[in-house]
């Protein structure tokens, strides 16, 4: 029986990495050694047992230091894929755990390949005992080649957890279930015997999107002022005049910030700048009452702040209109 045809995209990370030693498991980014895709694939070759796996090499970049080049570069990469191999199943992009989130989410808002896309990663170097690393990769390849992941847009891939890129957030430092969805759990599971689906995700995305990137240098500059006692104001203003285009309140739950805040953010608004008001709570809904809805703020859904950071500065790119950036987060 022939195996499916999978794109494997490495970017370096942990999943990618190579410690000091066995018991090298928090340091090893110091030793400088970063596998290439087809250098991680050699090191796990129990990968060719689940697909036929293209290695395309990107370059390896620590998952802190990427960014919209690097996320503009995978959307790219992506459409070139699907293009050149006709009879590809999917693809998976190899990513460190850091910043996985949101590059699952800008691609879940802007790839236009009708294939699944799985980001993995894993918690542990390739080198290390116990590595989640070759699971992790076997299992993405195995999610990527599932034809009951088409049509979920982007997804991520660690820990045997199938989760939706607009709902999962990295939630510890070190542990192997660190990536979790709050309010909804997992979309479903690659265990031994099968790769499980049991619910999708209805919000609108890849590759059913209203955004394209492909001609932009750069995206509207977006913040996030994070509240916390005692905040007046300081960093809002600082992000006023650096010249942001949209602000994103990462406030208490379940969505209120300072007062001397609240009159920066008021004050921005007023001055054209988009406000839009999350919470730091890690889940649940923002809502917009009397409050906001005076000084002009909108709300980010459930969005954690990182993610309605990507979602305004998408939303910059094709419409000024708050009530059309508010159809936007009601739709995305």
């Amino acid at each position: 029986m022939s195996k499916p045809k999978v794109a494997f995209i490495g970017t370096g990370g942990t999943i990618a990495s190579l410690g000091r030693g066995p018991l090298d498991l928090q340091d090893y980014g110091a030793a400088g050694n970063v596998l290439h895709a087809d250098e991680l694939l050699a090191r796990w070759p129990d990968t060719n047992l689940v697909a036929d796996v293209i290695p395309v090499r990107y370059r390896n970049v620590a998952s802190p230091a990427i960014a919209y080049p690097e996320w503009k570069d995978l959307v790219s990469l992506c459409g070139t894929l699907v293009a050149e191999h006709p009879d590809l199943a999917g693809i998976v992009i190899g990513h460190g755990t850091a910043t996985l989130e949101e590059t699952a989410y800008f691609l879940h808002l802007t790839v236009k390949v009708p294939v699944p896309v799985v980001l993995v990663g894993a918690q542990r170097p390739s080198s290390a005992l116990s590595s989640d690393a070759g699971m992790n990769l076997v299992n993405a390849l195995r999610v990527a080649a599932s034809p009951e992941a088409r049509g979920l847009g982007v997804l991520a891939m660690l820990n045997d957890e199938i989760h939706a890129a607009r709902e999962v957030t990295k939630t510890s430092t070190l542990r192997l279930q660190t990536f979790r969805t709050p309010d909804f759990g997992v979309l479903g599971h690659a265990d031994g015997d099968a790769v499980a689906f049991y619910r999708r995700p209805l919000r609108r995305g890849a590759p059913d999107t209203e955004f394209d990137v492909s001609g932009l240098a750069e995206l509207p500059r977006v913040d996030i002022a994070y509240s916390y006692a005692g905040g007046d104001g300081t960093a809002v203003r600082a992000f006023v005049a650096a010249g942001a285009k949209g602000i994103v309140a990462g406030g208490f739950a379940p969505g209120f910030v300072p007062p001397g805040d609240f009159a920066a953010l008021s004050e921005a608004a007023a001055n054209g700048v988009v406000v839009v008001q999350s919470t730091r709570a890690g889940s649940g809904r923002t809502f917009r009452g009397k409050r906001l809805r005076e000084a002009g703020f909108l709300i980010a859904d459930n969005l954690n702040p990182q993610k309605a950071r990507i979602l305004l500065s998408l939303a910059l790119t094709v419409t000024r209109d708050p009530d059309e950036i508010a159809r936007i987060f009601r739709t995305y």
